[in-house]
């Protein structure tokens, strides 16, 4: 035996159907789509959503809420992830390269949790008290940036 001689099992491939061959081929005529419709049209679409004209869920679903255009999104990280730091100046491009967080464009948030061991000079957009507290009192720094875009400005630029 070698592999010239291999065949597949019997049964296991089936001819595809040859739609719009001809009466002859069996799919002839409507090409088994059918009588009229959109469906049977060429080039026809439904999509997902679309329940043949009944209501659609999203329209028999009731609305609710309320979206803040002013709603600042912060990267979050605490104090004790600051160890994987090798110098004392914790600002978001050194956060990046350390890939403490995802993205340089948007703000971060220094949390309390954890302990701080060395004196941080911290650069970060928003901090709370406690994790203020905790660099102060080993010496370190801290300096909160100012946020300057909003969701409703990207959307006045477009």
């Amino acid at each position: 035996m070698d592999l010239s001689s291999l065949q597949y099992a019997p049964g296991s491939r089936k001819k595809s159907k040859r739609i719009g061959r001809g009466e002859g081929s069996g799919h002839g005529g409507t090409s088994t789509k059918g009588n009229k419709g959109l469906k049977s049209r060429s080039g026809a679409h439904m999509k997902a959503w679309f329940e043949g004209g009944q209501m659609p869920l999203q329209r028999r679903l009731p609305k609710y809420g309320f979206v803040n255009l002013f709603r600042v999104e912060y990267q979050t990280l605490n104090l004790g992830a600051l160890h994987a730091l090798k110098g004392s100046r914790v600002d978001i491009k050194t956060l990046f390269e350390a890939g403490l967080v995802a993205r340089k464009d948007q703000p971060v948030k220094l949390l309390g949790n954890g302990e701080v061991r060395q004196a941080f000079d911290v650069e970060v957009h928003a901090i709370t008290d406690p994790a203020r507290t905790k660099i102060e009192k080993a010496g370190g720094k801290v300096q909160v940036l100012g946020i300057r875009k909003t969701r409703l400005d990207k959307k006045k630029r477009k």
